[in-house]
């Protein structure tokens, strides 16, 4: 008997939600946190077995550049799937993966469903990730409301907007969902 698929929840932060709108400067992050036996329904069931955040790198000759032009919103999305792909690629033994974010484009780019029109250098990355781990472990993307008080979701926010600040997170023991 199969053991229920592993949930990654991510999501991305920005001061500035347009592209047009942000710079290489703006502050962006992204994070993610791994959840086993989880539901998908919001209630905080299961376990976190893994978290990770960080900023949103826009210069090329920086670590971690992944093609991001900008600090939007968008670009941290983006990006936080392309690190929880590569999270699946250090762990290439288990079942299959969901990923599940609040931005449907960014989860269509990764996914290749949509084509990006902005920051292209990075939904190429993204979407290179996307394959290479779905080869492996298989990937699906599910969507999941914003700020409806989805616990995951709610702790892929916090982590997105700590790193965006520069801050580190609270830890999972003192966070309290809704809180940023």
């Amino acid at each position: 008997m199969s053991k229920s698929p592993l949930h990654i929840y991510v999501d991305g932060s920005s001061g500035r939600t347009g592209e047009d709108l942000a710079t290489s400067d703006t502050p962006a992050g992204w994070g993610f946190c791994v959840v086993e036996g989880d539901s998908g329904l919001g209630r905080g069931g299961g376990e976190v077995v893994d978290e990770r955040s960080g900023p949103v790198v826009t210069g090329p000759s920086q670590p971690d550049y992944l093609g991001a032009e900008v600090g939007s919103n968008n670009t941290a999305e983006l990006t936080a799937i392309a690190h929880a792909a590569r999270w699946v690629l250090s762990h290439p033994e288990g079942d299959s993966v969901i990923i599940r974010g609040d931005s449907q484009y960014a989860l269509k780019i990764a996914s290749g469903e949509w084509r990006a029109k902005a920051n292209q250098d990075l939904a190429k990355s993204v979407k290179a990730l996307w394959q290479e781990a779905d080869s492996i472990r298989g990937l699906r993307a599910k969507h999941v409301r914003a700020h409806r008080g989805h616990r995951w979701n709610e702790r892929a926010d916090h982590l997105a907007f700590r790193a965006m600040q520069g801050e580190t997170p609270l830890p999972l023991q003192f966070w309290k969902p809704g809180k940023r």
